[in-house]
């Protein structure tokens, strides 16, 4: 029976340390500041623009929402996230995707300041992730890459596939799996003969948004397995991309959905958001 990396226990351990951090800032006249723009009334969108704002409570950061209609306007929008860029009490702005229908997604986050794209979402922040200079990582990621160290899983050597490719998660999660000396695989749609390159895998991670899609067979005995998945299944109840019924027999490690990767993701968020807020300070 494999053990659970619990991203929930994680995630609470940072956010008590990042606490520690922010009430020193704030005792110093720098409280640490999120701006979330929320475009819309996408029901999944507002549940993680409520979750963030908890998030920042716990972490003693002050929470700035905008709730804005559907037809705001995209050179409104635009010129918003450029007055948050300009504002020195904003740390950190996001923008929640997906935004409605008509709206240039590329175009908007491109506008955020690289010091305050606290999602690295930025191509000036990807870039510096793909030389491997310091600087914001992407939250997903980074998450997965501090639930490997907390549990003492070094990925150097060791085989790695990385199944989904998307800017947000699958490329990213490569380029951090390589800057510790991992050997990684990326695997896509496209990609022949999955199960075969999932059995070659020390460490798999899957994401990419179907249910249930790795199976107890294609796991490699004794495998890490990270699922990024984020799904209902047929009963409406929430599963990840990796069956985990199955999967946990064979695999050594293994995250939960929910309670693995999601906790970790908010987490290093925050994390990023106190990093902005600690350079903004140095720049006084």
């Amino acid at each position: 029976m494999a053990i659970l990396l619990d991203g929930k226990k994680l995630a609470q351990k940072l956010k008590s340390e990042i606490l520690e951090k922010s009430v020193v800032m704030k005792s110093a006249g720098n409280t640490p500041a999120l701006a979330v723009i929320l475009c819309g009334d996408d029901p999944a969108s507002a549940v993680y623009v409520r979750n963030k704002r908890k998030d920042c409570e716990e972490c003693g950061f002050d929470s700035l929402e905008y709730k804005l209609p559907a037809d705001y306007g995209e050179e409104k929008l635009l010129a918003l996230v450029e007055s948050l860029n300009q504002d020195p009490k904003v740390h950190g702005i996001l923008v929640q995707l997906p935004l409605p229908r008509g709206y240039d997604e590329t175009r908007i986050i491109h506008a955020i300041s690289p010091a305050k794209d606290v999602d690295a979402f930025h191509p000036f922040n990807v870039g510096k992730i793909m030389i491997g200079e310091p600087g914001f990582l992407p939250c997903t990621p980074a998450g997965v890459m501090l639930l490997l160290e907390e549990y003492g899983i070094d990925p150097a050597g060791k085989e790695c596939l990385v199944i989904g490719r998307s800017n947000i998660v699958g490329k990213p999660m490569a380029m951090l799996l390589l800057r510790k000396n991992g050997t990684v695989t990326i695997a896509h749609s496209k990609t022949m003969d999955l199960a075969s390159k999932c059995r070659e895998a020390d460490i798999l991670i899957a994401a990419v948004g179907k249910a249930k899609l790795i199976k107890a067979d294609m796991i490699k005995p004794g495998a890490v397995v990270i699922d990024v998945g984020m799904n209902r299944d047929e009963n409406g109840k929430l599963c990840g991309d990796v069956d985990f019924a199955e999967c946990e027999k064979v695999a050594s490690y293994i995250t939960p959905v929910p309670g693995g990767v999601g906790p970790m993701t908010r987490a290093v968020l925050m994390k990023n958001t106190l990093q902005a807020a600690e350079e903004s300070q140095r720049n006084l």
